[in-house]
């Protein structure tokens, strides 16, 4: 069964990888278009390697938390359990965290892309709201047991 969930798991995140790879290609043409020159070099190669690796890792470990748990990970509604552990014990956001923020800035390192950096910048404020509304969900849901997790654990780190 747990091989089944992580296998779940790495394929669903390979999405993600995929979506941050498009979302950063799009940013290197963008700047080919408007004359901008990338900044690879092997320095910040290992560096979108380095966030690549650990925005997989840390969205590959909460994924299994929540298809371990039966849940789904893409959800509009509040879920029927409240994770509190693994991944969830130091962010409240694990997904986000790992994928908005790792796996995107380590696209748009790898690419050597201006513009997929600046994406990248500029839609994380859309998903803190995105996150603040789950949140009255949570809270709505959970009441004191949503905040008393809210209360020891960051957001995001």
């Amino acid at each position: 069964m747990a091989s089944l969930i992580l296998f779940k798991s790495v394929l669903h995140n390979l999405g993600v990888l995929l979506v941050g790879m498009g979302v950063a290609l799009i940013g290197n043409r963008v700047d080919a278009f408007l004359g901008f020159g990338n900044f690879r070099s092997l320095f910040w190669t290992v560096w979108a390697y380095i966030f690549l690796a650990v925005g997989f890792a840390l969205r590959l470990w909460a994924t299994f938390y929540f298809y371990e748990h039966r849940m789904k990970v893409i959800s509009l509604v509040p879920q029927a359990a409240l994770i509190t552990s693994g991944p969830f014990r130091y962010s409240r956001n694990p997904l986000y965290l790992g994928g908005n923020v790792f796996i995107f800035f380590g696209a748009a390192l790898w690419f050597g892309s201006p513009t997929a950096l600046l994406f990248t910048a500029l839609h994380l404020p859309f998903v803190d709201l995105f996150i603040r509304r789950e949140e009255r969900q949570l809270e709505a849901q959970f009441g004191e047991a949503w905040v008393a997790y809210k209360n020891r654990t960051r957001r995001w780190i």
